[in-house]
């Protein structure tokens, strides 16, 4: 009986094969790269990862901070354990941009059940227990098969710059992504992007040296895809307290609608294929001393950037807000 079920292990797929049957598709491998606490929408993003991963449409292999503030990794942390993920590692930068403190991250996490317990739990105490970004990106990417990983970058270029000038990063980079989802630039307008200025130089050494394709999500996409502070106050009603929804509300006074920036990226990280949005000819990007990006067409480039049709604004927001707001 045993050997009966492994032989059909073994030829299920080959009759689907011949019998022109599709087969299920393999969860997209992610790395989320994102500047935690600096808005909203990096929270949601995650929100979203999880989501996919329990539709089996990803696996969320790490997350990697550039925000170098305290309690940025234990507030992901603590998302990864409420959404029964906490093996899930962290990486926390060193010597990085916004050291800011921001209420975002540590309200939620020194919420206190009544019995007196964290009304979030976690692993991590502060950013300092956490391992360096880099080498976990390192780390993560070598145990990986060739060509397999997507990484979703919502933040600064810092680490994924570092990871590039660290030896042997360039060659673990190309060997192991398949391509970089990046929420950066402005290729509507000539106009500064924070995630590009706030470290330029490293902005200018990704796009410019990463040797795999980026595909950018520009300012000017999420702006354009307002999250609804409606869906915050009824939607994460499946359970009495969520991280993400605290959050929110302690980002800015509600209720306030918030730009999707972050979250168009990972949605096309993972559903590329599924006409949310279309994408620009190849090229490349360019940054001046200013932050402005420039995208130049060419031939072979490998750079290109996304655009959003309005009849398609109802149906990415749609997606958005469902997976965003999705009981775990």
């Amino acid at each position: 009986m045993l050997q009966s079920r492994s032989m059909k292990r073994i030829l299920l797929p080959a009759i689907l094969l011949v019998a022109g049957l599709p087969l299920a598709a393999q969860p997209v491998r992610v790395i989320f790269d994102t500047d935690m606490g600096n808005d909203i929408d990096d929270a949601l993003a995650l929100a979203m990862l999880h989501a996919l991963e329990s539709r089996n449409e990803c696996r969320l292999l790490a997350v990697t901070l550039t925000k170098d503030n305290r309690w940025a990794a234990p507030f992901v942390d603590a998302v990864n354990t409420f959404y029964r993920r906490s093996h899930i590692p962290v990486g926390a930068i060193r010597n990085g941009p916004t050291p800011e403190d921001a209420k975002m991250l540590w309200e939620p996490c020194q919420r206190r059940a009544p019995e007196g317990t964290w009304l979030y739990p976690r692993r991590l105490a502060t950013g300092a227990e956490a391992p360096d970004s880099v080498e976990l990106l390192k780390r993560v990417l070598a145990e990986q098969p060739d060509r397999s990983v997507i990484i979703v970058q919502v933040g600064f270029s810092t680490n994924l710059a570092r990871l590039l000038e660290s030896p042997g990063g360039k060659e673990l980079a190309a060997s192991k992504v398949r391509f970089l989802s990046a929420m950066a630039g402005n290729f509507a307008q000539p106009k500064p992007e924070y995630n590009v200025y706030t470290d330029l130089p490293s902005a200018r050494k990704v796009f410019s040296e990463w040797p795999t394709p980026i595909v950018f999500s520009g300012w000017e996409i999420g702006a354009s895809l307002l999250f609804p502070a409606r869906a915050v106050e009824t939607r994460f009603g499946w359970v009495p307290h969520h991280p993400v929804a605290d959050a929110y509300r302690a980002y800015k006074k509600m209720p306030y609608d918030r730009p999707s920036w972050d979250l168009t990226s990972v949605l096309y990280a993972v559903r590329p294929d599924d006409r949310y949005f279309s994408v620009s000819p190849e090229g490349g990007v360019d940054v001046d001393a200013k932050g402005i990006t420039r995208f130049v067409e060419q031939t072979g480039g490998r750079r290109r950037y996304l655009k959003l049709e309005p009849g398609e604004k109802a149906r990415v927001l749609e997606a958005l807000v469902e997976l965003a707001t999705q009981p775990r």
